[in-house]
């Protein structure tokens, strides 16, 4: 859409500001000459507040928001495009144009309308990523840190969505709960799938759900990934079990397969020399170890399995401690990977 006329659009729901801010922010309420409500995506609190008189351009035109606690900033068609969790536009605009009974341009003869992601595809991952916020602040962050997960240096591969969709089956109403949105790339870091943790609103722990984590799209031999491997790398099962190895060795890339049958399936970086297994303590975790020891030598890789003391690395790290746990994997890794990668622990 032309420039002027996203202006034009952003001036005409300007006008309208507090029909629009009853409409898509409905979460929030009147306090004078603003509305106020927890952020752009509808949540409530009075962090963001929406400015409803004011000219119809300019720093203190009316539709004008800001977010105090985020900095975040924009104008009633930002408002639209997060609240309805559009992607492009164009959508956008035919949405803000249904609004305001506005009508909507004809189709230029080029271009055609994306059609929507098929459920579950590659596609649908990269859009629900891309929908998603980072995870500073976010009961993601939250949900972390009560499992004892403080090193949240390098997690671009996470994000937080506050009202993901959730179905429990093709015969049950769809639910919305807060989730943390989990990219799956290849080794060239392209988003192939997506995999899905539905958090309590709290983030205190996983939603009072059947199926509370859940995956989509390309997954088998791809991964979360979290730092860039080279001649090094560590592999496990859970995002949560793969970060809590990652709080001993911080700067160790580690990735996440999300299963023991796609752990077994990992595809390796042509850099790659040594390689960790962070196993699970169970007969899945034992399969999927051996397969992927059996490929890793097979292609010239050194192969170390690390154990838990417990059940995985993240029970490791709540039950004993930080301390217990570096001292556990000193005692299993190479001692050059000692001194490289517990250097800060000695």
């Amino acid at each position: 859409m032309a420039r002027h006329d996203a202006s034009e659009l952003a001036q005409r729901l300007g006008r309208q500001a507090e029909a629009v801010c009853r409409h898509y922010l409905s979460a929030g309420h009147r306090e004078g000459r603003y509305w106020l409500v927890g952020d752009v995506r509808n949540t409530p609190g009075r962090s963001m507040f929406v400015r409803l008189r004011g000219a119809d351009s300019g720093k203190g035109a009316a539709g004008k928001w800001t977010d105090a606690a985020t900095g975040e900033h924009g104008d009633l068609l930002d408002v639209i495009r997060e609240s309805c969790g559009l992607i492009d536009f164009k959508d956008v605009a035919d949405e803000a144009r249904t609004f305001l009974s506005l009508p909507h341009p004809e189709p230029e003869p080029d271009r055609q309308r994306p059609a929507p992601a098929p459920t579950g595809s590659s596609e649908a991952a990269r859009r629900l990523f891309a929908m998603s916020e980072p995870i500073t602040g976010t009961v993601v962050e939250s949900y972390l840190r009560k499992r004892g997960i403080t090193a949240l240096h390098g997690t671009g591969s996470l994000r937080f969505h506050p009202r993901c969709y959730y179905r429990p089956d093709e015969h049950s109403p769809t639910e919305t709960w807060p989730a943390m949105i989990a990219s799956v790339t290849n080794l060239d870091g392209r988003i192939t799938g997506a995999h899905r943790t539905w958090l309590s609103s709290e983030g205190n722990d996983k939603a009072a759900i059947e199926t509370p984590r859940r995956a989509m799209g390309d997954l088998l031999g791809h991964a979360v990934r979290f730092g860039i491997a080279h001649d090094c790398l560590a592999a496990g099962e859970g995002i949560e079990t793969i970060l809590s190895l990652r709080m001993a060795m911080p700067d160790l890339a580690v990735i996440a397969a999300l299963s023991a049958a796609h752990l077994a399936a990992i595809l390796f970086p042509a850099t790659l020399r040594r390689l960790y297994i962070a196993r699970d303590d169970d007969p899945a975790g034992d399969g999927a170890r051996d397969s992927l020891v059996e490929r890793a030598q097979a292609a010239g890789i050194e192969t170390i399995v690390l154990s838990p003391v417990l059940g995985d690395f993240n029970e490791d790290l709540r039950t004993l401690g930080i301390g217990k746990l570096r001292a556990a994997i000193r005692q299993q890794i190479a001692p050059e990977d000692a001194t490289r990668f517990l250097a800060v622990a000695a």
